[in-house]
């Protein structure tokens, strides 16, 4: 059984036809990127083209190119593209800082930077990428979206240190396990649509209602990401599947087959996320427990809500091919899952 046969049925969504309409302006963006990642110490490039090479689809600057163009703007957006540099820029750096924490071994399909460079070159560089971005933050003349992305900022580093105290918490809340996805995922996805719609000159409906989509999108991507963990392959997510449960992560399959299992599990739960002694065959057993107990297709369910409040969120857009293909996109969020 895997997360296909749990999982409610839905629209397949797709990323593609956004990338296509974003050809052009990703173009831009990735040439930004590619210029403002050098430096004369030949280590800063190397470890940073070590990640931003790896490539993955750019959700978070495609979203902010993508939130420019559906508010309305239709000349070259050069405030959007740096911005959509930015929020590259702002991932990637927590990325870097994130697989250190986490242990983590593997990264958009390669070996952790840390692995390779050692954590101290990770960390270092990056500081230097946060630099980077704000420097491309006050280019764009726009407190507003630089606002926006500084605060998105400190909202990531609050969730990520929030999600650490609850390690191994096999009492975390679902109200307490969301505010954590919001802050560390969703509010960067937020950030990104809100300053793309900013620095296009959107009026107050057009960026808010981005906002908000960026907001719902980013909490479907993660719920999906955390069911993906236990039914997905690692192709599809890019690191090991299993490593949050070998990470000791209370996500929310996890805390729902917990749930589920009360009494019967205790003990195996105990050990192996508590008190983090796990056996090589322990995440076969957690996959299996968390699968045949609808965990998994109760995270997608309710990854699928929050793709469709951020469609909904999108009415206040005008109608046309940004639009669906943005929709597209809430959708593809979890049925990439499924």
């Amino acid at each position: 059984m895997d997360a296909a046969t749990v999982a409610a049925p839905r629209a397949k969504g797709d990323v593609e036809a956004l990338a296509r309409l974003a050809k052009v302006d990703m173009a831009a963006v990735d040439a930004l990127i590619l210029e403002r990642m050098q430096s004369d110490v030949p280590v800063i490039p190397r470890l940073a083209e070590h990640l931003v090479a790896a490539g993955g689809k750019r959700l978070r600057p495609l979203l902010t190119v993508a939130a420019a163009r559906a508010s309305g703007a239709t000349d070259e957006i050069a405030a959007p593209r740096k911005l959509a540099a930015a929020v590259e820029f702002i991932h990637t750096a927590t990325l870097l800082h994130d697989d250190i924490v986490d242990g983590s071994e593997m990264r958009r399909g390669k070996v952790a930077a840390h692995l390779i460079y050692g954590a101290a070159s990770s960390v270092l560089v990056g500081d230097f990428l946060f630099a980077r971005a704000f420097e491309l933050m006050v280019e764009t003349d726009s407190m507003r979206a630089l606002g926006a992305l500084a605060h998105a900022s400190s909202v990531i580093a609050e969730g990520e240190v929030l999600q650490l105290t609850r390690a191994h918490d096999l009492n975390l809340d679902q109200a307490t396990y969301l505010q954590i996805i919001r802050a560390k995922t969703a509010e960067l996805f937020a950030a990104a649509a809100e300053s793309g719609a900013v620095g296009a000159g959107a009026d107050e409906a057009a960026v808010k209602g981005l906002r908000d989509y960026g907001m719902a999108l980013g909490v479907a991507f993660q719920l999906a990401d955390d069911a993906l963990d236990y039914g997905g392959a690692s192709e599809a997510l890019g690191k090991n599947a299993g490593d949050d449960f070998n990470e000791g992560k209370a996500t929310l399959p996890l805390l729902l087959a917990v749930q589920r299992t009360r009494g019967r599990e205790d003990a195996f739960w105990e050990r192996t996320v508590t008190k983090g002694e796990r056996a090589p065959d322990d995440f076969r057993r957690a996959r299996e427990l968390i699968i045949c107990t609808g965990a998994v297709g109760a995270t997608l369910d309710l990854a699928g809500d929050y793709a469709d409040q951020a469609k909904a969120a999108l009415s206040v857009l005008p109608a046309g091919e940004w639009r669906e293909a943005l929709e597209r996109l809430a959708d593809f969020s979890v049925s990439r899952a499924a």
